[in-house]
């Protein structure tokens, strides 16, 4: 694991330096199909010889644009028809839900397969975030947000501390990581105190994984000190198709309540949109 994550780290590393264009490097892997509606797989050339794959979904006339970064690895498997392998994960599973709401959605991929756990919060995965908010920017007009779902809320904080001004709208915390786990790294290593712009914290009460209590959505929000707008919200409920508790499939992962969740985060980037 640690030899994985150094690699990780110098692959990361070898293109931070490389200024973030809203489609310079930009190539379609392949564009999807369907009236109204706009789909397709994308890479992007970070420099180093390192490449991001993502999703991109858009209605037709999009009212703005989410980055939806997801937990665990990060795998999500991005084909290049523009399906994914791997859509438990919140943020890959709603993306109907998010489109019919009228938002493009973004869902990032690992770079080159590697494993993110423990490099969310590092300033190259900052500026990777910053590549994807220019592509959100460069596809569609409106406003851009950050989602993050568990340990994907890392590199949601990371992404919301270090955005240029004006170029995120707000960035939305779901059952964020703030206990130190396997990855070795938690939403309070992502520099919340320089986040200044308005921020969501989603809270299920019935989430019982280890390292995302909901009891401290109150330490998130007094971390993030200088964002003119933090809010929680707390919910309840959702099923269990797991024996992980921290799997997406659980109420860590909003499974079963998903309207309730996409309804409630909808309602408030509206408000700030």
């Amino acid at each position: 694991m640690k030899r994985i994550l150094l690699c990780a780290a110098a692959l990361l590393s070898s293109y931070a330096a490389a200024p973030v264009q809203a489609r310079g490097g930009e190539v379609p892997l392949a564009s999807g199909e369907g009236s109204g509606s706009d789909a397709a797989g994308y890479s992007i050339a970070l420099g180093g010889g390192a490449h991001q794959h993502l999703l991109y979904n858009s209605p037709a006339r999009p009212r703005g644009s989410i980055v939806m970064l997801p937990g665990g690895a990060g795998d999500v498997g991005v084909e290049s028809d523009g399906d994914v392998r791997h859509d438990d994960n919140f943020v890959v599973r709603t993306r109907a839900m998010w489109m019919a709401r009228g938002y493009a959605v973004i869902i990032p991929d690992t770079i080159d397969r590697a494993n993110l756990r423990g490099l969310r919060s590092s300033a190259s995965y900052a500026d990777v975030v910053a590549r994807l908010v220019a592509f959100a920017h460069g596809r569609a007009p409106g406003p851009v947000f950050l989602l993050g779902t568990s340990q994907g809320s890392i590199a949601a904080m990371n992404g919301a501390a270090h955005a240029r001004p004006g170029s995120v709208a707000g960035v939305v915390l779901t059952e964020s990581v703030s206990v130190q786990g396997g990855s070795h790294e938690t939403v309070f290593d992502a520099d919340p105190q320089d986040v200044r712009i308005p921020a969501l914290i989603v809270a299920n009460r019935d989430d019982t994984c280890r390292v995302a209590p909901p009891a401290d959505a109150a330490r998130i929000k007094q971390a993030l000190a200088h964002s003119p707008d933090a809010r929680i919200a707390y919910v309840s409920g959702g099923q269990t198709r797991s024996d992980n508790a921290c799997g997406s499939l659980t109420p860590h992962g909003y499974f079963g309540i998903e309207p309730q969740i996409v309804a409630l985060i909808a309602s408030w980037l509206q408000a700030h949109g």
